[in-house]
């Protein structure tokens, strides 16, 4: 048996048994009633689409320069680096979220509450990639360094040809995790009133008080969302592992 039909049968179960499950509760659909929301649904998801995508890319920058600091050598820049990783990492983010937006922004005349969230969503995640990205550089043997070093590669060309990759392919799979857990957590924005995804359709569902109606386009919103991340971490570490 194939690995992809394996995968089709296995997803084929799951869908017969949910279908079973919802064929057997006694329950009123009003998809009607919720289809006349389709497009603030649709205004949610992209609002979604563009924080997520907006907060990926600065958490990468943040946990990139969070684990220079941690691996740093000088007292004063490493205990900035773990001061920062253990404070967020040790609170929850609906705190952090509340905090940053009514405190923290108001404090320094921050009115974009957009911006604010992706800032917080991306302080959070990037505490975790910043631990991801220290590990995958501890893992490397240091022997690869002095390797580097024996054959006359300067620092930085260590680090970027022989380094990086190596690093790289050992964090993908703890990174695209990371990576998905961010989209979901960015429902949390809600509760600074960010019209994103999760709250549409709350708000749908006091509307229409269609409660699965309304949460089951979000459940599969989610899935447009975080299955093409899981896909791209797949392909980009057959990729890493063929080069190397």
């Amino acid at each position: 048996m194939s690995r992809r039909f394996a995968h089709l049968v296995v997803i084929a179960v799951v869908v017969g048994l949910v279908s079973l499950a919802f064929a057997r509760v006694n329950y009123a659909w009003n998809w009607a009633g919720v289809w006349e929301y389709r497009a603030k649904f649709l205004h949610g998801w992209l609002t979604t689409v563009g924080l997520s995508l907006a907060s990926l890319v600065v958490s990468t920058l943040i946990g990139g320069i969070a684990a220079v600091c941690l691996q740093s050598k000088t007292p004063l820049v490493e205990a900035v680096g773990r001061v920062y990783v253990e404070l967020i990492r040790g609170t929850p983010l609906l705190v952090q979220l509340l905090i940053g937006f009514y405190v923290v922004a108001n404090a320094v005349g921050l009115e974009n509450r957009y911006v604010c969230g992706v800032l917080v969503l991306s302080l959070f995640s990037g505490a975790y990639m910043a631990e991801i990205f220290r590990g995958g550089l501890a893992a490397i043997p240091a022997t690869q360094r002095d390797a580097a070093r024996a054959i006359g590669l300067s620092p930085w060309q260590s680090l970027r040809l022989v380094i990086l990759p190596q690093a790289v392919r050992l964090v993908l799979p703890a990174v695209a995790g990371q990576l998905v857990s961010l989209v979901k957590d960015s429902s949390l924005l809600s509760v600074i009133a960010i019209s994103e995804f999760t709250l549409n359709a709350q708000e749908v569902n006091s509307f229409t008080y269609s409660t699965l109606e309304s949460y089951l386009p979000l459940a599969a919103g989610y899935l447009l969302l975080t299955l093409p991340l899981s896909a791209l971490s797949r392909w980009l570490e057959g990729r890493f592992r063929y080069e190397a």
